[in-house]
């Protein structure tokens, strides 16, 4: 059976996730693949801090950009922070309707690419 937390647990673990995030000197970063984590496309540095924390959910201050590193179609992503210890994985990436979204889902070598928006909810 599934546990199920008070939403005060949650707040405090998303701003737990937050320091995570921002632990160490610099910004902690997104690198968003193709599915299954077959190809990374791009990397892109989050604000310092990262977002801020509301109820359960970790806004992400956007916008930011990055530039393509691979060719394909962007579908997940995992989270760092700056002495690149993974922090989240999992997270969806598309145009709408997902965790990160960016102006485009086909990403080329050398493309911008925007992250409009971000957040991430505590389950």
């Amino acid at each position: 059976m599934a546990v199920n937390y008070v939403t005060a647990v949650k707040t405090t673990r998303m701003n737990a996730v937050l320091a995570a995030i921002d632990a160490g000197v610099g910004a902690g970063y997104v690198n968003i693949y193709t599915a299954g984590y077959a190809l990374l496309l791009v990397t892109v540095n989050f604000a310092d801090p990262c977002g801020v924390v509301a109820g359960v959910v970790l806004t992400f201050t956007m916008p930011r950009t990055g530039l393509g590193l691979g060719a394909g179609n962007a579908a997940i992503a995992r989270i760092y922070d700056s002495a690149v210890t993974l922090v989240a994985d999992g997270i969806t990436v598309g145009t709408v309707g997902t965790d990160i979204i960016i102006d485009n889902v086909s990403i080329a070598v050398g493309q911008t690419v925007n992250i409009t928006a971000g957040a991430i909810t505590h389950g």
